[in-house]
C-alpha cells in the first residue's frame, strides 16, 4: 500500500447531505457529493492489524448533496458533523471502490494508532469531484 499523509482536520461547520436510500457505494459526479457513514467493529477499530472483512459493521446512513442547490437541515438530512478527524484523501480518474477505500481506511487507522490517537468507531467516506478529478476522502473521528 502506498504511503498516506495523515492530516488532522478540525471541521467547524457540519456538511449537510440529503439522506439516501442507497446501500451501495455512491460515486461523485461533477455537481454532486456523497457521503457514507459506517460503524466500525470496536475490537477491530483499535487494532494495529485489523481484519479487513471484520472492520466494518453496518452502514449507518448515506447521503447526497447537489452542489447547485442549498441542502437544508431537516428530518431527511444526514451530516458530516462538527469535530476533529483524522483525514486522508485520494484523487483519481474515478471514485475509489469499496475495497480501495477500505484499504485506505485501514492504513489511516494503523498510522493513527501508531501516532497514539484515540479513534472513535465511526468511519465517514466522502466522494466529490473537484479540479477535474474524483476525490475520495476518509474521515475518522478522534476522541477528544
Amino acid at each position: 500500500m502506498e504511503n498516506i499523509q495523515l492530516i488532522y482536520l478540525d471541521l467547524r461547520q457540519p456538511i449537510i447531505f440529503t439522506k439516501s436510500q442507497e446501500k451501495a457505494q455512491i460515486n461523485a459526479m461533477e455537481n454532486e457529493e456523497s457521503l457514507l457513514c459506517y460503524k466500525i467493529n470496536p475490537y477491530q477499530g483499535c487494532s494495529i492489524e485489523p481484519l479487513k472483512e471484520q472492520l466494518l459493521e453496518e452502514l449507518v446512513y448515506s447521503g447526497v448533496k447537489n452542489l447547485e442547490t442549498q441542502t437544508e437541515l431537516s428530518n431527511e438530512a444526514v451530516l458530516l458533523p462538527i469535530g476533529r478527524y483524522l483525514f486522508v484523501q485520494k484523487r483519481a480518474e474515478a471514485a475509489l471502490n469499496q475495497e480501495e477505500w477500505l484499504n485506505l481506511a485501514i492504513e489511516q487507522q494503523k498510522d493513527g494508532l501508531w501516532e497514539r490517537n484515540k479513534l472513535k468507531n465511526l468511519l465517514y467516506i466522502r466522494f466529490l469531484y473537484e479540479d477535474n478529478a474524483f476525490v475520495t476522502q476518509i474521515l475518522r473521528p478522534l476522541e477528544i
